[in-house]
């Protein structure tokens, strides 16, 4: 990988590097077989014009980053991963969170490829191609989703920054089969206002980047706010792991690597005690109408579905259909009980700092057995459903969780994720940020 943000604009400040340089690597990234499919549309000649213009005292100093498909362009429509919004009415201005990264001095590189209305935690996309996960050159693995080529944008090196969503996972899935980071912040501190929505309720726009401070700095530019993470060492923290849902059927790759950092980080002073979550047993009653994305992904969808629904990918339209059978009462059931989820979990969790998680309990499949065609669904639904498992109860959660690389060098990558309730995103990002030096 390249050096990551951080490191990039110090060498900006000391003058051994510029903007002009650090943007045609970027480039040269981009266009490079290492992100084939990872970009829908990738806008050199604005990109380079930005670069030229931001300063090296700016936070992102001329850099790049890159923006998921469903976010608004100026003067480009959204068409979020689909060919259906290939031909929309053109944005008229960008979504808040671009306008935020242009301001900081940041340069977009391009649009970034993902699911589909982003409505799967694979990434595989039958329209525009899946992105191959950069961790094993001899065989091509997914990337995750829904923001796959965002992922595929930083672990190659194009992108500092890649800007995407969460709605269940979609920005920590992706950072950990890639090997990289991913900030889900608290839904409500990042405007989501030019973003195409999946689910109202569990959205929330954030980032991946290659290190955990330069995840402390796209969050801040995003939520606009100073994130408050001393120096404080592991042994200030109490931490713990939830011994029930999240450990369960890990892949022995997953399982090792998540065992070998707990002990690394007990080595580096880290209070980490096992607890058990009674309330996740409730999650499958909760959401048995089908939840939320779904029934608020059908009431964006529906017309849309009626006039081209024969062009969306049909596992998506698969997905986004079933909402069309929750009812009214069931809606409402379903927010009043996942406040009183949400309660509950929040007793159980205030005693400590920080949770700690496998990010998801796989390691990234290969392409071909979970690509579009008949006989693969089965095996497609089943990898989706273990991928979301972890991540996706953060979001109804409505919490904030960071993953982080664990694996050791000859592994698949793996995530550590570091997690809480809303509004604990400082203390998340403290933890993690001693945690990626202990590891």
């Amino acid at each position: 990988m390249r050096p990551d943000l951080h490191a990039t604009r110090l060498a900006l400040l000391a003058t051994t590097s510029d903007a002009r340089t650090e943007m045609e690597h970027s480039l040269a990234a981009a266009v490079s077989p290492a992100c084939a499919h990872a970009f829908t549309r990738t806008m050199p000649d604005e990109a380079r014009r930005d670069a030229a213009a931001a300063t090296a005292a700016q936070p992102l100093g001329g850099l790049a980053f890159s923006a998921k498909d469903l976010f608004d362009i100026a003067g480009q429509p959204t068409p979020a991963g689909s060919i259906v919004l290939a031909h929309a009415p053109a944005a008229r201005a960008d979504a808040i969170a671009v306008a935020r990264l242009r301001a900081a001095g940041g340069a977009l590189l391009g649009r970034t490829n993902m699911t589909e209305f982003a409505f799967s935690g694979v990434g595989v996309n039958p329209h525009h191609g899946t992105p191959a996960n950069l961790a094993d050159p001899a065989t091509p693995r997914i990337p995750g989703g829904s923001s796959s080529g965002a992922a595929v944008s930083v672990a190659s090196g194009a992108a500092f920054i890649g800007l995407g969503s969460d709605t269940g996972g979609s920005i920590r899935i992706p950072a950990a089969l890639n090997g990289i980071v991913g900030f889900k912040s608290t839904a409500r501190l990042v405007p989501a206002q030019g973003a195409l929505p999946l689910s109202t309720t569990l959205d929330t726009v954030c980032a991946m980047t290659r290190s955990v401070r330069d995840a402390v700095t796209a969050h801040q530019i995003l939520a606009a706010r100073r994130v408050t993470a001393g120096a404080a060492p592991l042994a200030a923290y109490r931490l713990a792991v939830c011994r029930n849902l999240f450990q369960d059927g890990l892949d022995p790759v997953v399982a090792r690597a998540f065992e070998r950092t707990l002990g690394r980080l007990a080595a580096a002073g880290a209070r980490i005690e096992e607890i058990d979550l009674p309330p996740l047993a409730d999650l499958p009653t909760i959401n048995a109408s089908g939840g939320f994305s779904a029934a608020e992904a059908y009431a964006w969808h529906r017309l849309l579905l009626e006039r081209s629904g024969a062009g969306y990918d049909p596992r998506v339209a698969q997905r986004i259909i079933k909402g069309a059978t929750m009812r009214a009462h069931e809606y409402i059931d379903l927010i009043h009980a996942r406040r009183s989820w949400i309660e509950r979990m929040e007793q159980l969790l205030s005693p400590f700092d920080a949770m700690l998680s496998p990010t998801v309990p796989i390691t990234a499949p290969a392409i071909a057995d979970v690509a579009p065609g008949e006989g693969r669904d089965d095996e497609f639904f089943r990898v989706n459903a273990l991928l979301l498992r972890n991540p996706s109860v953060i979001n109804m959660l409505d919490g904030c969780a960071i993953s982080l690389p664990c694996q050791a060098t000859d592994e698949l990558p793996v995530g550590l994720m570091v997690w809480h309730a809303a509004l604990h995103d400082d203390a998340v990002l403290a933890v993690a940020l001693q945690a990626e030096r202990a590891l």
